[in-house]
């Protein structure tokens, strides 16, 4: 079976291990990979693809160095093999510009902004995962415990 991954991209280690301590109830059945810059977040795109595995949720800050969260996702929302990954913005520091550029051309599914709060953050990406599973045609029984029910509700009743 093919591993569904989670990436989550900050320029700040402090704000990346509070993320994926936030996650850590999804570690059974999803690995959480951490990246500080955009550059990295592609490549490692790149292996975990080449690899098979899976690419379900795309976590990013937005503010920093080199490429922003805004240019990374939309660079990843171009990109065909993608197209069900789900993006999050993850920011304290976004013009209204920046949040209407993100939504139009990064196709983000969601933003939150800094400071988040843990259970809002980890609601949030149990429904981007719970779409992605369904809408990539994964056996999502082996996920159950790990899924957000109404979403998964929801996306069995559009199917009959």
């Amino acid at each position: 079976m093919s591993r569904i991954n989670i990436i989550c991209v900050d320029d700040q280690r402090d704000v990346l291990t509070t993320v994926s301590r936030d996650l850590q109830p999804l570690n059974n059945h999803i690995d959480i990979e951490e990246c500080e810059s955009a550059d990295e977040t592609l490549e490692l795109i790149e292996d975990l693809d080449s690899e098979g595995k899976h690419i379900a949720v795309i976590i990013s800050d937005h503010v920093m160095p080199g490429k922003s969260g805004v240019e990374l996702l939309k660079e990843i929302n171009e990109d065909n093999r993608f197209v069900n990954t789900k993006k999050v913005l993850l920011t304290g520091l976004a013009t209204h510009q920046d949040t209407i550029t993100a939504i139009n051309q990064a196709g983000i599914d969601r933003y939150l902004e800094k400071p988040w709060h843990a259970e809002e953050l980890l609601n949030n990406v149990k429904e981007l995962l719970t779409a992605y599973i369904m809408e990539s045609g994964l056996n999502y029984e082996k996920y159950m415990d790990v899924l957000d029910q109404p979403t998964l509700l929801n996306h069995l009743r559009k199917r009959h």
